[in-house]
C-alpha cells in the first residue's frame, strides 16, 4: 500500500483540489451522496477525494464512478476511473478494482498512468491469494498479472515490487504442489507423488521447497524400487543443500535402503 498511496494520492491532489475538498467537507456520507444530482465536475471529484481521505473508500469509489457518469468527456473522468479502481482496492472490493482498472486501460492504453493500472490489477489478485489447501486459480492470475507488470515496465518501481511478489507467489504455488505430493505419498500413490515433487524441481527450483522436494523424490524413488534414481536425487540434494536437514535425512535413507550409493553421496 505504500507505493499506492505515495504515488497515487499525490497525483490526485491537483491544482485547487485542496480548496475544493475543504469546501465540500462536512455533510452526510450516506446514500444521498451517490444519488444522481447534477454537480459540476470539480465539486463532484473533490467530494469523492474528500470521502477517500476520510477513510470512506466505498463511498469514494461510488462518487468517482459518478464523475465519469455525469462528465464522461471531461479530463476529470480519466482521473476518476483510476481513483475509483484505487478506492475499490482500499475497500477490499478487488473484483471491482480489477474491473475499473481494466476499463481505464481499455480506454487509455497509452496513458502515463497505465503502469499503475496494471500494478493495481496485479495487487488486487495478489491480495486474494488463498492458503495452499484451496484452489490456486487466483494465485495463478496474480502471477500472470505480476509478470505482465514486469514485462511491460521493467525499469519501473512497480516492476521491482512485482519481482519480489513473483518470488512469493512461486513459493506459494510450490507449496501447493508439495501439499498435494505429500497427500499422494501418504496414500501410497508413489508415481503421482513423484510427478508433483518433480514439478517443484522443474518449475520452482529457486523456492524454499526445493530441498524437501529432492528428499521426497529420493523417498518415492526408493518406494518405487528405483535406487539409482534415489541416489541421483540425493546426490543433487547434497550438492545444492549440503547442510540441510533434508540432505541428512536423504543420506540416511539411501544408506539404509541402497548402501551401494553411499560413496557417491559422500563425495
Amino acid at each position: 500500500m505504500t507505493i499506492l498511496r505515495k504515488k497515487f494520492l499525490a497525483a490526485a491532489a491537483l491544482g485547487s483540489l485542496a480548496t475544493l475538498a475543504t469546501a465540500c467537507a462536512g455533510g452526510s456520507s450516506g446514500p444521498a451522496d451517490t444519488a444522481y444530482v447534477a454537480r459540476d465536475v470539480e465539486t463532484l471529484y473533490a467530494s469523492a477525494k474528500d470521502r477517500l481521505d476520510r477513510g470512506n473508500a466505498d463511498l469514494a469509489a461510488a462518487l468517482f464512478d459518478e464523475v465519469e457518469r455525469q462528465h464522461p468527456y471531461s479530463p476529470w473522468a480519466r482521473r476518476a476511473q483510476l481513483m475509483s479502481a484505487f478506492s475499490y482496492y482500499v475497500s477490499r472490493d478487488y473484483a471491482k478494482s480489477i474491473q475499473s482498472a481494466q476499463r481505464f486501460l481499455s480506454i487509455h492504453p497509452g496513458n502515463k498512468d497505465a503502469p499503475y493500472a496494471y500494478y493495481l490489477i496485479a495487487l488486487s489478485y495478489y491480495e486474494q491469494i488463498s492458503d495452499v489447501t484451496r484452489d490456486q486459480k487466483t494465485t495463478e492470475q496474480a502471477l500472470a498479472a505480476l509478470r505482465e507488470v514486469e514485462r511491460r515496465f521493467p525499469q519501473s518501481e512497480y516492476a521491482s515490487d512485482a519481482r519480489l511478489k513473483i518470488d512469493l507467489v512461486n513459493d506459494h504455488l510450490a507449496g501447493k504442489e508439495m501439499e498435494i505430493g505429500r497427500f499422494y505419498e501418504r496414500s501410497g500413490k508413489w508415481t503421482a507423488a513423484q510427478i508433483r515433487f518433480q514439478n517443484v524441481i522443474d518449475n520452482y527450483q529457486t523456492t524454499s521447497h526445493a530441498a524437501e522436494a529432492l528428499y521426497r523424490l529420493t523417498e518415492t524413488s526408493l518406494a518405487l524400487g528405483i535406487p539409482t534414481e534415489a541416489k541421483k536425487y540425493a546426490a543433487v540434494l547434497g550438492a545444492n543443500y549440503p547442510g540441510s536437514e533434508w540432505y541428512d535425512k536423504a543420506f540416511d535413507l539411501v544408506q539404509d535402503h541402497a548402501p551401494d550409493a553411499q560413496v557417491a553421496l559422500a563425495n
